[in-house]
């Protein structure tokens, strides 16, 4: 009866946690390059009762066991990294990835990061940055007399100076890929973080290596589908609820067993 209570309060936890991974989904079905998260669950250990396979008093062998399973875990929370929707922005500056590649971006300790979403910006000195001011790698630098930049597939960016119809090489931009990017770490503000479980980067020029091309004009939005997530959502509040009725009715068999004293 006892096991029956923690049994069900697994499930209700590994369901709460499983909602707090929609709702992060939900929350950012409108940021830029986001990744859906999906929590996979294991069970635990089984209480061994009699071995499948063994010798019954009789002689007999026994076609099936009895094990009673302990509940349930989180195994792990994934990060799924199906493409999101390229949407047509028109700013020079917003890029999408149509392929595998990250951008790479320098934190302020020197830090390499990297990053879907290519909403960049120019700052004050005319470098490429991120919505928070971090610069891309390769650096790049636009001139202040530009009037027009033209970033290609490959990742060439020309400037268009004023006064000049031809465009100048100004850099390139490099994306980076990894073995496993599901072993990429998240530390927020679309960034994440190289890790032992993600593998060392692949970097190179776009169009190169798998890496995908780049898209001017144009940003990759979330992949979190509403329709799945609310789908996933109910499916959740139905095992919390379910778990939770479970608990209710072993303390009303431990009351019951009470009442027989």
């Amino acid at each position: 009866m006892i096991k029956a209570l923690s049994i069900a309060a697994s499930g209700m936890e590994a369901q709460q946690l499983n909602m707090d991974v929609i709702a992060n989904n939900l929350a950012n079905v409108n940021t830029t390059g986001f990744k859906k998260s999906r929590a996979d669950f294991q069970d635990l250990l089984y209480q061994t009762i009699r071995n499948a396979g063994g010798t019954s008093s009789t002689g007999t062998e026994v076609p099936t066991g009895i094990q009673i399973g302990l509940g349930t875990r989180t195994a792990a929370v994934q990060k799924i990294f199906t493409p999101g929707d390229i949407i047509q922005t028109g700013n020079e500056l917003d890029l999408a990835i149509e392929g595998d590649g990250f951008f790479q971006v320098q934190l302020p300790n020197g830090e390499t990061v990297y990053t879907r979403a290519g909403a960049l910006k120019k700052d004050s000195t005319g470098r490429l940055v991120t919505s928070d001011g971090y610069p891309v790698i390769p650096e790049i630098t636009i001139p202040e007399n530009a009037t027009r930049v033209a970033i290609h597939e490959d990742g060439t960016v020309e400037a268009f100076l004023d006064g000049s119809s031809a465009g100048s090489q100004i850099g390139q931009l490099e994306l980076a890929t990894f073995s496993n990017p599901a072993g990429l770490f998240s530390i927020g503000r679309n960034l994440l973080k190289e890790t032992p479980a993600s593998g060392a980067p692949t970097t190179g020029i776009p169009g190169e290596l798998g890496l995908g091309t780049i898209s001017q004009g144009y940003l990759e939005g979330s992949n979190v589908s509403v329709m799945e997530e609310m789908v996933a959502m109910i499916a959740g509040q139905r095992a919390y609820e379910i778990n939770s009725k479970a608990i209710k009715t072993a303390d009303e068999m431990l009351q019951m067993t009470n009442n027989l004293a």
